[in-house]
């Protein structure tokens, strides 16, 4: 769909290539867009390909909030391109929502996670709270633990021990240390051994193809409610919902009653099966 990025030359003349390739699309009408999408489950490829062309220039305005996080922009970009053909892989015109509006969520959900695991070559942000104090100390600079643990509600102990990986620049573990041999050599392994981590591979694997099996058993609708209000470090409220599912916030509510039902019993199965 002409979304590619050449991968050598400056930054910003790969955005401004990138751009001038999606002159040619343009927002689509509301009519029209619902009829390529009709065509489109009926098995015309192409029509689908022009729904999702023509929202691809707002991905990059979607991209761009993201910028200051470091991480190259059109990775950026080719990261919400993947959320914008999550959302058009599930998308209902029948719901009188236009893709970019449903898709939204689907472009921020695939950049945050991104840009949060390239922040750093140590993985942080294992909690929501986590989360918040990484994004307030890249975008604000602020240093000192109290104020870090005010903007993010993280506690001032986690933060304090946060804080010296966040400052920190990434270095090669096979760099040497003055008179030490490299870092990689002086490497604790205080973890659990490879018979343990096989035995909690296993479970997580069971558990992960326990709850994909439930999940199948939902309908798109219930699926949706899920994973948006369940599933997602950002969850959305009863009322964004039903504005994307054109259905009032208590018929939102009712339908995550049952598929939390639904979720329950077919878990319930599934565990006593096992």
């Amino acid at each position: 769909m002409g979304s590619s990025f050449a991968v050598s030359g400056s930054r910003s003349r790969s955005l401004d290539t990138y751009r001038a390739s999606l002159s040619g699309f343009v927002p689509l009408d509301r009519d029209v867009e619902i009829d390529l999408a009709r065509r489109w489950r009926e098995g015309e490829t192409r029509a689908g390909e022009r729904i999702v062309e023509a929202c691809l220039p707002f991905v990059i305005s979607i991209a761009l909030e993201y910028r200051r996080w470091g991480v190259p922009i059109e990775d950026i970009i080719q990261q919400g391109n993947l959320g914008l053909l999550r959302a058009a892989a599930k998308f209902d015109p029948a719901k009188e929502c236009r893709l970019a509006t449903y898709a939204a969520y689907w472009i921020r959900a695939e950049i945050r996670e991104y840009v949060v695991r390239s922040y750093r070559v140590v993985r942080l942000g294992t909690t929501k709270a986590e989360r918040r104090a990484l994004r307030a100390y890249r975008t604000t600079g602020e240093s000192d633990p109290e104020k870090l643990s005010a903007l993010s509600g993280l506690a001032t102990e986690r933060v304090t021990m946060l804080l010296p990986l966040l400052t920190a620049r990434e270095s090669s573990l096979d760099a040497p240390f003055g008179d030490l041999p490299a870092a990689i050599d002086r490497v604790a392994a205080p973890g659990p051994s490879p018979e343990e981590e096989a035995g909690a591979e296993e479970t997580q694997t069971a558990a992960r193809g326990a709850i994909r099996a439930a999940m199948a058993e939902l309908s798109d609708r219930e699926r949706l409610i899920v994973q948006s209000r369940l599933m997602s470090d950002d969850p959305l409220t009863l009322q964004r919902l039903g504005e994307l599912l054109g259905v009032s916030k208590e018929r939102v509510r009712q339908l995550e009653e049952r598929a939390c039902s639904k979720l329950r019993d077919r878990l319930g199965e599934l565990r006593a099966t096992a």
